[in-house]
């Protein structure tokens, strides 16, 4: 599903080149639950983008899902990301003057895949399974934080995206609401999509696939945490 070959990102700066990734070379299988691991500054979110089709590399080669994304055009990864990512943000980034289901419904309302009739009835749907359907009509500002990361998977979720990104989903939340939170994404990669998430979590490897350690911009470890 995701494939990375000798990549590197680097940015210019006022104090010269940045090497945010080096000859980074890993394979994701479809249908698994990737941790990235790494501290501050170690090039997990820059990963992140570049698998989501955010960011291109500076050089080497990313195939996800079958698209190129260092050689396809920004209308065409524009148009792919829509269809295909879905991304999850630590700051939740729902839209304050929307209701939790019109939030979850924006995607789908920009990529038009789904009737417009059976938008509202599918952003309930995904909200009942992320426990919000009594939050659906509520503003963001009412619900925890834990609740708003949950309101996000759902938003992420709305295209039926073969992917799913996360960067630092429990970085806001109590231990107890990130456990069920990273259980959430577990599920996800078990029902077939790809879940890729950046984390500092302790205990990740109880529940992703596989863990990949980054430090200074090298992958420095990978294992497999557990089976399927």
């Amino acid at each position: 599903m995701i494939e990375l070959r000798h990549v590197t990102k680097t940015y210019e700066t006022p104090a010269g080149p940045f090497h945010a990734l080096r000859e980074i070379d890993m394979c994701i299988a479809a249908g698994t639950m990737t941790a990235i691991t790494g501290k501050s500054g170690s090039g997990k979110s820059t990963l992140l983008n570049l698998i989501g089709g955010i960011d291109r590399p500076s050089s080497g080669g990313v195939t996800v899902a079958g698209m190129s994304i260092e050689s396809s055009t920004e209308r065409a990864l524009a148009a792919w990301r829509g269809a295909t990512v879905g991304v999850v943000f630590q700051f939740f980034q729902l839209l304050p003057t929307l209701t939790i289901v019109e939030n979850v419904m924006l995607p789908m309302d920009f990529l038009r895949a789904r009737p417009a009739k059976a938008r509202r009835p599918y952003a309930l749907e995904l909200l009942d399974r992320v426990g919000l359907a009594d939050h659906a009509h509520k503003l963001p500002a009412t619900l925890s934080g834990g609740q708003q990361q949950r309101a996000a998977i759902a938003r992420a979720l709305a295209n039926d995206p073969r992917v799913v990104t996360a960067d630092e989903p429990t970085g806001n939340l109590d231990s107890e609401t990130a456990a069920a939170v990273l259980e959430l994404f577990r599920t996800i990669a078990a029902e077939g999509r790809t879940v890729v998430v950046a984390t500092h979590e302790r205990d990740i490897s109880r529940i992703a696939t596989r863990v990949v350690s980054l430090s200074d911009g090298r992958l420095v470890e990978a294992t497999t945490a557990r089976s399927g």
